[in-house]
């Protein structure tokens, strides 16, 4: 059994990316995979593939390398896939449309089960078959919903996140600008998509690949 908290969280943030790629191993009816391959795949060393899968204990043998239906039952346990999680979604504008309609069709554990907004023309509507009510009314619809995608006017992020966080929300992924402070027992990841847009520039220019 893996400790947790001795778990890097560069590593923790990779698990989804290996559980990714497992499972369409799987869909091709692949056997088994050398930690080579998933460094070619994922662009992800060996040896830090090696050393993550080792917090998890011995997973694979030398010279057989991995067993994919192993590994993806191993690390779909590991992130509770066999677990439901239902989100909320704060903001049907552009980017929460898009949200709404692709609704993480891939990861069949999590998916956005209501929306808010305060648009007359889309509250009371269905978008991506999701129904989106007034988001004065958050917190009568919210329900023990714990985890939340923030797509918002910036002046709303702080405001709108204080109502969650009151509602029982713990985690919040937020896709403002802003940046939100919350109580410790509550996590948020920011992404800023303009930030991550200037850093993959940054480090095309400055941090070329080596040519294959």
């Amino acid at each position: 059994m893996a400790n947790y908290n001795k778990i890097p969280q560069a590593t923790a943030k990779r698990l989804p990316l290996y559980y990714r790629f497992l499972n369409n191993l799987h869909i091709q009816g692949k056997d088994r995979v050398s930690s080579k391959e998933l460094s070619n795949a994922m662009k992800v060393d060996s040896a830090t593939i090696r050393r993550d899968f080792s917090y998890f204990g011995a997973l694979g043998k030398k010279g057989y390398g991995y067993n994919v239906d192993y590994l993806l039952g191993f690390f779909r346990k590991t992130l509770d896939q066999d677990e439901n999680t239902p989100v909320v979604l704060i903001g049907v504008g552009n980017l929460g449309t898009a949200f709404l309609n692709y609704n993480f069709t891939k990861n069949n554990n999590t998916k956005i089960e209501v929306a808010f907004d305060a648009d007359p023309s889309k509250v009371g509507k269905k978008i991506g078959n999701i129904h989106v009510y007034h988001v004065d009314d958050l917190e009568e619809h919210v329900g023990d919903i714990q985890v939340a995608i923030l797509t918002v006017p910036v002046s709303e992020a702080q405001p709108m996140a204080d109502r969650l966080v009151q509602a029982g929300v713990k985690g919040i992924l937020n896709f403002t600008p802003a940046r939100i402070t919350v109580p410790n027992d509550v996590r948020v990841h920011h992404i800023d998509l303009a930030v991550e847009l200037q850093s993959l520039v940054y480090f095309m220019k400055h941090y070329p690949l080596e040519d294959e």
